[in-house]
């Protein structure tokens, strides 16, 4: 089987979550057979912090303008079995046409943005990545959220029919490692600034941090303004390339989870970095959102933070209780959370919209 993606990026994972995603689903698709074909566009400032330069049992294709592109498009799309353009891919609008024109391929559209999509049309906007006819034209939507999310798919873009693809993580590249003395934390944090998270993030980590002058707080991240409130206790590291990432969480005591506002309003909304740091066996706490409970247990494989002072009571935890609860995220995450799950969710989803078009019956949502 081929796939054809055309994605914000896979090459380089400065200030967008979507390339670690797309890496472990393609190693895993490889896995079972896939050949998978990427295309994006060569932007400066991921090409300046570019970590990936080529897909194992498939291609990269990098391009600097969408004409240049085409040629390589038309070529790979003649002979694909699944075409996917992504939200936030740079020319969206104009491989969309392109997908949507080819006869061959099973034509999709995945969208790793759903509650910020979603929110944009509500502000009466639109995006740069989704054309006026909106979803009607895609053999499936996917969506990197789900609950109430799908619904509103159809009902605003149009999408005919919808499932989710959940956030996952590859275990041969999360996984516990020893500890790097410069990474070490009592509470650590991985994410690219945004102003709709800060008020998590000054709750959850900067308040504890004023608490606890006595620990150490780290960040790791993108896009922190100069004015950002840091404290003598909190450290930061300006970019933190993916496979830092084990090493990062390995050398965290507890590891904070917050989500953008638009993403914890919706619900159903994972992020990677959450199976990601409990596959590297480090206890996470979160903010809550609708859903976190189908994805991880509260107070046996995740603890979720209300007010600043769920973070501070965490903190006093024994090492021996958050050493429990890192366990059992991991069980949780390997059992069920992993790439090679999603891969073969990814199949599975597959296969039932080919049953649904013979007349068997439908995919539900």
């Amino acid at each position: 089987m081929k796939l054809v993606i055309f994605g914000l990026s896979i090459s380089s994972s400065w200030g967008n979550g979507h390339a670690t995603l797309w890496r472990g689903l393609v190693r895993a698709l490889g896995r079972r057979g896939w050949t998978v074909v990427f295309f994006e566009r060569d932007l400066p400032y991921y090409a300046g912090a570019r970590d990936l330069y080529e897909i194992e049992n498939g291609e990269l294709i990098l391009y600097s303008d969408w004409e240049d592109a085409l040629p390589a498009a038309r070529r790979h799309l003649a002979d694909a079995d699944v075409a996917l353009v992504s939200s936030y891919c740079p020319d969206g609008v104009a491989a969309s046409d392109l997908v949507l024109a080819a006869p061959r391929p099973v034509r999709l559209f995945y969208d790793l943005d759903t509650p910020v999509t979603l929110s944009v049309l509500e502000r009466g906007e639109s995006t740069s990545y989704i054309g006026p006819r909106g979803l009607t034209d895609f053999d499936l939507v996917l969506s990197y959220t789900g609950g109430e999310a799908l619904d509103e798919l159809k009902s605003r873009l149009g999408a005919r029919i919808v499932a989710p693809l959940y956030g996952h993580v590859d275990p041969c590249v999360h996984r516990p490692t020893t500890p790097v003395e410069h990474y070490a934390a009592d509470l650590s944090y991985i994410g690219t600034y945004a102003e709709d998270r800060q008020a998590g993030v000054s709750a959850f980590l900067l308040e504890p941090a004023h608490r606890r002058p006595n620990l150490r707080f780290v960040i790791a991240g993108a896009q922190y303004p100069q004015d950002f409130p840091w404290a003598e206790n909190v450290f930061f590291v300006r970019h933190l390339p993916p496979e830092e990432h084990p090493a990062f969480y390995s050398s965290s005591r507890l590891t904070l989870n917050v989500t953008r506002r638009a993403m914890a309003k919706m619900g159903w909304c994972p992020s990677g970095r959450l199976f990601e740091a409990a596959a590297c066996a480090v206890p996470i706490i979160s903010d809550w959102w609708q859903g976190l409970d189908a994805f991880f247990e509260p107070g046996r494989e995740i603890l979720v933070a209300l007010e600043s002072e769920d973070v501070t009571a965490a903190l006093d935890l024994g090492d021996a209780e958050l050493r429990r609860i890192a366990e059992a995220a991991r069980e949780r995450v390997l059992s069920s959370h992993t790439s090679e799950h999603r891969a073969i969710e990814f199949e599975a989803i597959l296969d039932d919209l080919k049953s649904a078009a013979a007349g068997e019956p439908a995919l539900q949502a």
